[in-house]
């Protein structure tokens, strides 16, 4: 009997986990992002600044004199005490709704917040006021997450609610229905400057008294000579899907999903346009440092291409880039350039140093894996990095780096 009782629960059970294996088939994971709101009245009293509290997600980072700047996607910036690089404190935080960008000169910090310029001023770290609201002088400035699979956003109510943010999480769903959807959508329709220093996913960069912030289409120029003041002046189209900015000498380097847009600033209200280099659709962000100009591009997902790698560019002749070499990366998002060095963060694939002093045949000098990196500063005496919820700092010796601090955020 006991024997005959086995047997017959031996094949229910197969039975389920033949049943499972068949139902598992149907199912795969998506990236679904969803909208973060708030009302509007919400949205016009949403700067404020705290007392520290833990990062929700790592977004990119600026340095200004003995201080860092880290922003977390959406909700603000967290302020960073960094006097001693070997023990940074974590002093405040900012809470900006909608914001993923800042610069700072002589104490005055610029924040986008969703369509508004914030201002701030800083010259009192422990004391931070609020001296300025620009309304409505940015466009485009919630930026899609191209990693998502798809997007929900049928609860947002667009009459009394503003986008802020997406938040974008790991899903289950039934491949059927994903595949539906899709063909859904598819039919459907002053004294000396003190100015800090942002990494390469930064869309915000001050050049003397001129601020400069990208959205997915234009240039939105601001004059900050009054810097409490600044001045909204007229927005100049630079193309398609811009991502991020960079600035050397009279030339604003700006990187796309579509390639690698120069733009002439000798006159700094009215940049002209100068020259691209075209490369396949993929998410971009560049750098620049001598006659080369570095560029990441990481495919996958909506950033369009299905590999992943650096270009560095030729712009030895500012009016016709070309590709000088390019190599394999993994998932590849901030770079930094230091003298000879070349620092790419190459996304869970860790942190790679490179002595790119022969750019056709770069040579890896450092591989720091095990940890996700996101974006880096390379400082005059150390390098700052921002990965999963982490500020890593490292210190440069002759040919390495070495790391010196990392605080959880």
């Amino acid at each position: 009997m006991k024997n005959k009782t086995a047997l017959f629960l031996s094949c229910i059970l197969l039975s389920f986990l033949s049943c499972n294996e068949e139902d598992n088939s149907k199912y795969a994971d998506y990236l679904v992002a969803r909208p973060l709101t708030m009302t509007k009245a919400e949205f016009k009293n949403s700067v404020d600044i705290i007392a520290p509290i833990p990062i929700k997600e790592s977004g990119k980072i600026y340095a200004y004199e003995n201080y860092i700047f880290v922003n977390d996607k959406f909700k603000g910036v967290h302020v960073i005490d960094n006097s001693n690089p070997a023990s940074p404190q974590k002093i405040s935080f900012i809470k900006i709704a909608g914001n993923v960008d800042i610069s700072v000169k002589n104490n005055y910090l610029y924040a986008d917040s969703i369509t508004d310029l914030v201002v701030l001023d800083i010259s009192d770290i422990n004391n931070i006021q609020i001296v300025n609201r620009l309304e409505n002088v940015l466009r485009d400035n919630v930026v899609w997450p191209a990693e998502a699979d798809f997007f929900e956003y049928e609860e947002w109510d667009y009459e009394n609610e503003i986008l802020v943010g997406w938040e974008v999480v790991t899903e289950r769903r039934l491949i059927e229905e994903v595949e539906q959807r899709f063909v859904d959508i598819l039919f459907a329709d002053a004294a000396e400057n003190s100015v800090g220093q942002g990494g390469s996913l930064a869309r915000f960069k001050i050049v003397n008294d001129f601020l400069y912030a990208v959205d997915s289409h234009s240039i939105n120029i601001f004059d900050i000579t009054d810097l409490a003041n600044p001045q909204d002046l007229e927005d100049v189209y630079a193309g398609f899907d811009i991502e991020t900015i960079f600035n050397r000498d009279n030339h604003l380097f700006l990187g796309s999903m579509r390639g690698m847009y120069i733009y002439d600033i000798s006159s700094p209200a009215n940049p002209t346009f100068v020259s691209e280099f075209q490369h396949g659709t993929a998410c971009d962000p560049v750098v620049v440092d001598g006659d080369y100009a570095f560029v990441t591009l990481r495919g996958g997902n909506n950033c369009g291409a299905t590999e992943s790698g650096l270009f560095i560019v030729d712009i030895s002749n500012i009016t016709n880039p070309s590709l000088t070499s390019s190599y394999p990366m993994e998932e590849p998002y901030g770079l930094g350039v230091k003298n000879e060095k070349l620092f790419v963060c190459d996304g869970s694939a860790g942190l790679k140093v490179y002595d790119k002093t022969n750019v056709e045949d770069l040579v890896e000098l450092q591989h720091f894996e095990d940890i996700v990196t996101f974006d880096v500063i390379p400082l005059e005496n150390n390098l700052l990095m921002v990965g999963d919820g982490v500020l890593y700092q490292y210190e440069y010796e002759n040919t390495n780096i070495r790391l010196i601090s990392s605080i959880s955020l």
